[in-house]
C-alpha cells in the first residue's frame, strides 16, 4: 500500500492527542504537520500541550519537537504539505465547515471528526464495517467543490457507535424501532476527572445535541444514494436519551429493540458471530479481527475491562433476552475515543485509502 503523508488538525485537543497516539507506528500514514489554533501556532508540539497531554501513552517522540501551524492562517501551506488531513478542531460550527471546506478546495481530503458537515447530503458519514458503499457519494462532492482530489468525509457520533454496530446485522429481519440510552464517558467531553470534579459521584442526564445526532445520524448511515446524494432511511424509529457518567472511556448504551419479522435469540446471536465487513475483507491496519463480540456472563461488557478490546476497536454486547415493551433488549460497549472518534476515523482513511480516493 502507498504511504501518505498526514497532518492532525486540532493535534492539541484529546482527540488531536488519540490521533497522534494512533499514527505514531501507523505503516500507511506518516504524520507530516501538526495544527491547531493561533495560541499554539508557532510553538513545539510539546511546548503547545505542556500539562495537558491526556493520553495513556507517552507523547511519541517524533511529534515533541515539531513545530505546531495555525489551522487557519496556514491552510494554504498545510494543504501542500500532506496528502490529507484528519481534522478534530474545537470551533463553532459555522467556522469548522468554512475550515474543511477549504482544505477541500486546496484538493487536500478531509477525514473529520467534527459533526459540522455531517448534515451534507453528499459527505458520506462512513462506519466501515456498515457503509462503506457511501464513499462512492465522493465525486458528486467533488463536482459541487469543483475539485479533482479534494472532499470531506466525516465520522459518525461516538454515541450511536455502539449500539448500530449490533443493530446493522439486525436490519434484514425489519427493526421497526429502537430505544437506546448511553451512558458516556468524559473523555467524550475532552475531560478527565482532574479537570471534571462535577463528574465525580454523579451523572449529568444531559449532553448538549447528542440526543438529536444519536437519533438521526443512523438514518443517514443507513440511507441511499440516489441522484447524487445520500437519502435517509425511513426506519427504524430511533428514540435516545444520553446522559454523561463518571467513566474515564467507554460508551455503554442500555439498547431495546422491536422487528417485523421477530428473530429468535440463536438467530441475533450467530448474526453477531459471523458479522464482518470491507475492514476484515481488506485487512485494513486498524480493523478489529472480530468486530461484534457477545459476553456470556450476566454482568459484562463493562468499560473498565472490556473498552480496550481489541484495540478499543471492536464493539461488545451482552445481556441479550426478551423484553416486556419491546421484542429484546441488550446492552452494548465502544471505546469512545478510539472505534467512537479517532479509531474510527483512521479505520475509515484507511478504507478510502485501499478504494483508491486517496490518491
Amino acid at each position: 500500500m502507498k504511504e501518505y503523508q498526514v497532518a492532525v488538525v486540532g493535534a492539541t485537543g484529546m482527540v488531536g492527542q488519540r490521533f497522534i497516539s494512533l499514527l505514531a507506528a501507523h505503516p500507511w500514514f506518516h504524520i507530516g504537520v501538526l495544527a491547531a489554533s493561533a495560541r499554539s501556532a508557532g510553538k513545539t508540539y510539546e511546548e503547545a500541550v505542556a500539562g495537558r497531554w491526556k493520553m495513556p501513552s507517552p507523547m511519541p517522540e517524533k511529534v515533541r519537537g515539531m513545530t505546531v501551524l495555525d489551522a487557519g492562517a496556514d491552510a494554504e501551506k498545510i494543504a501542500g504539505q500532506v496528502d490529507f488531513i484528519f481534522c478534530a478542531v474545537d470551533m463553532k460550527k459555522a467556522e469548522i465547515k468554512a475550515l474543511e471546506e477549504r482544505y477541500a478546495k486546496l484538493e487536500c481530503p478531509v477525514i473529520s471528526n467534527n459533526s459540522a458537515n455531517r448534515g451534507m447530503p453528499d459527505v458520506p458519514m462512513i462506519v466501515p464495517e456498515i457503509n462503506p458503499e457511501h464513499a462512492e457519494i465522493i465525486p458528486f462532492q467533488r463536482k459541487r467543490l469543483s475539485t479533482r482530489r479534494g472532499f470531506i468525509a466525516v465520522k459518525s457520533n461516538c454515541s450511536l457507535q455502539s449500539y448500530v454496530p449490533a443493530l446493522h446485522p439486525l436490519m434484514d429481519f425489519g427493526v421497526t424501532k429502537a430505544l437506546a440510552c448511553t451512558y458516556q464517558a468524559i473523555s467524550g467531553a475532552g475531560k478527565t476527572f482532574d479537570t471534571f470534579p462535577d463528574i465525580v459521584d454523579n451523572v449529568i442526564p444531559f449532553i448538549g445535541g447528542e440526543e438529536e445526532k444519536s437519533e438521526c445520524e443512523p438514518l443517514k448511515i443507513w440511507g441511499k444514494i440516489e441522484n447524487g446524494q445520500i437519502v435517509n432511511a425511513l426506519s427504524p424509529a430511533i428514540t435516545t436519551q444520553c446522559l454523561r457518567v463518571p467513566v474515564s472511556d467507554g460508551h455503554t448504551a442500555a439498547v431495546f429493540c422491536s422487528f417485523q419479522n421477530k428473530p429468535s435469540i440463536e438467530e441475533i446471536r450467530a448474526r453477531w458471530a459471523t458479522f464482518s465487513g470491507e475492514p476484515q475483507r481488506l485487512g485494513l491496519p486498524s480493523a478489529p479481527k472480530q468486530f461484534l463480540h457477545y459476553f456470556e456472563e450476566e454482568n459484562r461488557p463493562q468499560a473498565k475491562l472490556d473498552r480496550n478490546l481489541e484495540n478499543g476497536m471492536a464493539v461488545s454486547i451482552g445481556r441479550l433476552r426478551p423484553d416486556t415493551q419491546y421484542d429484546y433488549k441488550f446492552i452494548c460497549l465502544s471505546h469512545n475515543t478510539l472505534r467512537g472518534a479517532a479509531g474510527g476515523a483512521v479505520l475509515m482513511a484507511e478504507l478510502l485509502a485501499a478504494y483508491g480516493y486517496l490518491d
